[in-house]
């Protein structure tokens, strides 16, 4: 399932499961929301790739042909995934609009709600669709992730934009930080350790002449994270300057 497309799920089909009752049982005892969190615990543990209809199966003892009287196929399945996690984003639609200062303060809350719901799902982050899943608690995360955007002088498209701006955001931010995290359980490397050992080995090949911006700003960051790159340095900075952007585009309108 690695690089699995979503979209290749039957929208119909995908729809019907999506809204209907995750809590039936079948024959087998089983329900689409067991199979579901199953393969939700698979991908958590081992990504994606670890994710089948036989190994799910194999998860919960039964047999596979079992699976697909609840859930047609992978496309389905990822789907049922995605919005199952979606689901533990807020306790209700108004708690994003229920924090602390303003507009603003909500939208870091949600920014950070979604950079913690892919440090515990970093597999959401490898699912590749061009079109959102329109299950009950994705409608519900864009309700509430709207709501404290509304009435404070933006159109609805802009609303929508800006929303959509913070999200690829904290999702860049987010598959950097999972990235980096792959990488170290690779190479047994924190990267601290990888900036300890290859800083010296930077400074003899980079001719600073040559490069004299490049080595300056480069060392700097570098001491300054022990690392290439810092995503938690990179996920506060570039909100900050989304929603000062965000306020002077309000401001604009008075």
């Amino acid at each position: 399932m690695g690089g699995k497309k979503a979209s290749d799920a039957d929208p119909a089909r995908s729809l019907a499961l999506l809204w209907g009752s995750h809590s039936k049982q079948g024959r087998s005892g089983l329900t689409v929301r067991s199979i579901v969190l199953a393969a939700i615990e698979l991908a958590d543990a081992n990504g994606l790739e670890a994710v089948s209809m036989r190994q799910v199966a194999d998860r919960l003892e039964v047999g596979t042909m079992s699976l697909y009287t609840h859930v047609p196929g992978k496309a389905e399945l990822t789907d049922l995934m995605i919005d199952t996690a979606f689901g533990e984003l807020y306790p209700d639609v108004d708690a994003p609009s229920g924090q602390p200062g303003g507009w603003r303060g909500a939208l870091e809350f949600i920014a950070t709600r979604n950079w913690d719901l892919y440090r515990r799902h970093p597999w959401m982050l490898h699912i590749v669709s061009g079109r959102p899943v329109l299950g009950p608690n994705a409608t519900l995360k864009y309700e509430a992730e709207l709501r404290p955007l509304d009435g404070i002088g933006l159109s609805d498209v802009e609303m929508d934009s800006v929303l959509a701006l913070i999200l690829t955001h904290v999702e860049g931010t987010a598959r950097l930080q999972a990235n980096m995290a792959q990488t170290q359980r690779d190479t047994g490397m924190t990267d601290a350790e990888w900036w300890v050992s290859n800083a010296p080995l930077l400074d003899k090949v980079v001719d600073a002449s040559r490069f004299p911006v490049a080595s300056r700003v480069g060392q700097s960051a570098g001491e300054e994270y022990q690392a290439a790159s810092s995503p938690t340095h990179a996920l506060t900075f570039g909100l900050a300057r989304i929603l000062d952007g965000v306020a002077d585009l309000i401001a604009g309108r008075k």
